[in-house]
């Protein structure tokens, strides 16, 4: 009988030690991180292309919306965001057209 739990005992440990290690290797740098009040995502042209679908499923399940705050393009760096109440206001820009002086070549050959 003591035999039996002593090999119940090691099995258990054994399987929870490589569900650790699964769960570390899922869940540490090489994978997506995020809370309700943002995250972070690897760096990768993968990722960059999946990042706005990534970052709005963790953020939509608190129900905010996400905003990128940084995006650094190196290999091993990260793409941040954070989650807000409001939907983010799109940035309307501006462009003030000013005259442009009509040139005249005959004038300038003077």
């Amino acid at each position: 009988m003591i035999r039996a739990l002593v090999v119940a005992g090691v099995l258990s440990v054994a399987v929870v030690s490589q569900a650790s290690a699964w769960n570390d290797l899922t869940n540490s740098v090489y994978g997506h991180k995020g809370n309700d009040t943002g995250g972070i995502i690897p760096w990768s042209p993968e990722n960059e292309k999946n990042a706005f679908a990534m970052a709005e499923a963790n953020c939509k399940s608190n129900g905010k919306y996400p905003v990128a705050t940084s995006i650094h393009r190196v290999p091993g760096d990260f793409i941040a965001y954070r989650c807000q109440w409001d939907p983010p206001r799109r940035s309307t820009r501006r462009y003030v057209k000013e005259p442009v002086e009509e040139v005249n070549i005959e004038s300038l050959a003077k």
